[in-house]
């Protein structure tokens, strides 16, 4: 996050943002209910659950609310430099 950013939306706002951190709980739910039956460790999920594989962070542009990947606004002002 010591990267300047840029709305790729607005494309206005360098300077507020909202900088969501994504933290993952895999979960296994009850189909009929959707109760949760189970949380499972991220090392011992079972053959049938992906791990999750996105980023750790969103942004959201605190001019126009767009929410993004953090790259996107990163490469915005790359662009715009």
């Amino acid at each position: 996050m010591s990267t300047p950013y840029l709305c790729p939306n607005c494309k206005t706002n360098r300077s507020r943002f909202n900088i969501i951190e994504q933290h993952v709980k895999s979960v296994k739910l009850n189909p009929q209910t959707g109760d949760l039956v189970e949380e499972l460790e991220q090392a011992s999920l079972d053959p049938f659950h992906v791990a999750y594989k996105g980023p750790q962070y969103k942004v959201q542009c605190g001019v126009c609310g767009l929410i993004e990947d953090e790259l996107s606004f990163i490469k915005r002002a790359q662009l715009k430099q």
